[in-house]
């Protein structure tokens, strides 16, 4: 099993969603968070004061998936996610040793 973090522009997050229904993956977990990469932020005018974001706003998708279609769920993830400018974000696909359900104690793929 693997684990796919996907840090997102917020407004690619319902197209995404869409994408992995259609394509049978269930589940997933959304967090507003903030950040930044190569871009360093942006400026921003309000009331003709000029300021600087450090910090920009995104989403982050985690959702856990069979080894063998983590592929084809990165593939759905980057097609929707991308829209060919600075800031469109990153994935991050980390192998997982388990996966627990608490309620009912079963393990690996029945738990996901």
């Amino acid at each position: 099993m693997r684990k796919i973090e996907a840090i997102i522009r917020h407004h690619k997050l319902d197209e995404i969603k869409e994408a992995l229904m259609q394509a049978g993956f269930q589940g997933m977990t959304v967090t507003e968070v903030r950040g930044f990469g190569r871009q360093k932020g942006h400026t921003e005018t309000y009331r003709g004061a000029e300021y600087q974001i450090d910090f920009v706003p995104k989403i982050k998708i985690e959702l856990v998936v069979e080894s063998e279609r983590s592929d084809e769920a990165v593939r759905i993830i980057t097609e929707a996610a991308r829209t060919g400018n600075i800031g469109d974000g990153k994935l991050f696909l980390i192998d997982l040793a388990d996966v627990v359900r608490i309620r009912t104690g079963e393990t690996g793929t029945a738990a996901v």
